[in-house]
């Protein structure tokens, strides 16, 4: 997306003036920072079916005069998998810096020919959302399907106990949910350069959604302040997919392996 049409997207398809207006919160972020690079590897039963990066770059474009950061999230498929289903998927979300919700959201899936365009741009101070010309009502701090991830590593996890529900309120394909995520304890997680302490969540289940049973989707994040996907597994309706990190880079906080 060029940077002119984010511009005219953003400050100009609601016809208001957001100079007089300011976000409302400020959350403290610990778990991430300009630079950081993560990458997945994807199996889909036995196959090597995928990779997925995801990277907050150096750019710091201002909105409003507030600063914000651009997150780059991409996924191919690779391989004979490439050859029968081919993914290229490309989201793109610019998050305010100190409020954590975003200003505009860019999602362009290709699945097995399957697409998807999708051109968010939100307006925070009167609760709205042009989605691809249509303008809609959101909630409060609503986030996008990637912002939504970032915020989520800003909690604070210290105390969480078994069973405990964080929430993340987030727009859809033009419909708001209240995403859940259910605590399930701590699990020390094997990987390629050692153990590492995990925190264990699974999607609260809402009626409509395409996981039937609880444990159809896991977690792990680590134990840290960086709060970083290590694995996640789920059930599908033919087999499995299973996501695990495989390289990192620009880390707000260093791993600690054991």
């Amino acid at each position: 997306m060029k940077s002119k049409y984010l511009f005219v997207i953003c400050f100009f398809v609601f016809g208001i003036n957001m100079q007089s207006f300011s976000f409302p919160r400020i959350v403290k972020n610990e778990a991430f920072k300009r630079g950081e690079k993560l990458k997945y590897r994807i199996h889909y039963g036995f196959i090597d079916a995928a990779e997925a990066t995801i990277e907050i770059s150096e750019e710091n474009r201002k909105f409003n005069d507030r600063s914000s950061f651009h997150v780059v999230g991409l996924g191919k498929s690779k391989g004979s998998f490439d050859f029968f289903f081919k993914i290229r998927d490309r989201y793109e979300t610019y998050i305010d810096e100190e409020a954590i919700v975003p200003w505009l959201f860019v999602r362009r899936v290709d699945e097995g020919g399957y697409r998807i365009l999708q051109d968010y741009a939100f307006n925070h101070s009167i609760s709205k959302v042009n989605a691809n010309g249509r303008i809609l009502d959101i909630w409060q701090n609503t986030q996008d399907m990637l912002s939504g991830f970032y915020y989520a590593r800003t909690f604070d996890f210290t105390h969480a106990l078994i069973g405990d529900v964080f929430s993340v309120p987030t727009i859809v394909d033009g419909e708001m949910y209240n995403l859940q995520i259910k605590f399930k304890g701590r699990e020390l997680i094997k990987t390629d350069w050692g153990k590492i302490n995990c925190l264990k969540f699974v999607p609260v289940l809402q009626k409509g959604r395409i996981f039937k049973n609880e444990e159809d989707m896991v977690v792990w994040l680590s134990d840290d302040k960086n709060h970083i996907p290590i694995r996640a597994k789920a059930s599908i309706l033919f087999g499995s997919l299973k996501m695990d990190l495989v390289s990192y880079s620009g880390l707000k906080n260093p791993f600690r392996f054991q």
